[in-house]
């Protein structure tokens, strides 16, 4: 991490730790922000698009045959972010045949407590507000499995890191590193601070704060795995829990994966630069390009339903087992 790359006090400070590297600090939210007319016109267009989304799901006689394939779809991209080579086929597969071994069980096993996790978060909210207590329960679920998923024993599902982690190539050190979030003392007091933003109400726009609750949560980095896959979890109940979705509908996953450098660069560029706003833009234009397409994709799968409901309406309960079908594929 070079120190003179990151210009930007607004954005956060450097601190030298003992070890001899250099971590980063992030300041609390919320930044400035100058909501000029790009800024505006995104946030109008990804508000239509999401409350647009919201209306199909409360329309949906059962959101069910939507909610399932969708989660299963979403679990697969974000853990293809991580690396994982899974695909959909595998991970239903894996549910309907005891007996199916997949090419790699531990990427189907990491897909499988995604959805775990993100089913069990849906649930939760009912009695947990969203709150550092649920990102714990989340990651629990998320990595839970022989040697902690994928992260090895030093995954500690669960439980906040108490080493230091960073971001680099494979065989990096912390000062060889891209990125080095704030050592396990100073990741506290972020995390606490992060939490008072989460729970702060009608302050900002619903989906600017979710923009920056999950760019501020990838920055603290507080789990030493799983941080990315737990970020995107969050967007989900945060929307849910805000009621901006009637239904879990909306994952970013699918835009994340097909703009991967665009959002690392625009994560960067906040440290470097304090450049908030495209960031920001980045984030609502996935907001619009992923609520229309989900809206689409709803219609679709809805009309292909009733089709097949009228062309087998003569067979005896006919009707729950297309239904079992899309819920099952």
């Amino acid at each position: 991490m070079n120190r003179e790359d990151y210009r930007a006090p607004e954005a956060g400070r450097f601190i030298q730790v003992p070890e001899g590297h250099l971590a980063f600090v992030p300041v609390p939210l919320p930044p400035a922000i100058d909501f000029d007319a790009s800024l505006v016109l995104a946030l109008s267009r990804a508000d239509t698009a999401l409350s647009e989304l919201s209306g199909v799901g409360r329309l949906l006689p059962n959101p069910h045959l939507l909610i399932a394939p969708y989660l299963r779809r979403e679990a697969v991209l974000s853990s293809r972010i991580e690396g994982t080579r899974a695909n959909l086929d595998d991970v239903l597969l894996d549910e309907a045949d005891d007996n199916f071994v997949a090419e790699d069980p531990g990427d189907v096993l990491e897909v499988r407590n995604y959805v775990t996790a993100l089913e069990f978060g849906l649930e939760r909210l009912a009695t947990l507000p969203l709150s550092l207590r649920l990102v714990r329960e989340l990651h629990g679920k998320l990595m839970q499995g022989p040697g902690g998923n994928n992260g090895g024993d030093n995954a500690t599902p669960g439980e906040f890191r108490r080493s230091q982690n960073w971001i680099g190539s494979a065989g990096s050190k912390a000062t060889t590193a891209s990125y080095v979030p704030p050592p396990p003392a100073e990741m506290r007091a972020a995390l606490n601070e992060w939490e008072t933003f989460l729970h702060q109400r009608d302050t900002l726009p619903d989906l600017i704060q979710c923009a920056l609750m999950h760019e501020h949560f990838e920055a603290i980095h507080p789990f030493l795995d799983g941080n990315g896959r737990v970020g995107r979890l969050l967007i989900t109940l945060f929307l849910i829990e805000r009621g901006r979705l009637s239904q879990p509908l909306l994952y970013l996953s699918e835009y994340i994966e097909a703009n991967r450098q665009q959002y690392y660069d625009c994560l960067h560029r906040i440290r470097t630069e304090g450049d908030w706003r495209n960031w920001l833009i980045y984030f609502l234009r996935g907001v619009t390009e992923t609520a229309n397409h989900a809206r689409a994709h709803a219609a679709r799968l809805m009309n292909l339903r009733e089709q097949l409901r009228a062309e087998y309406h003569d067979i005896s309960r006919s009707a729950p087992l297309i239904d079992a079908l899309f819920i099952n594929p």
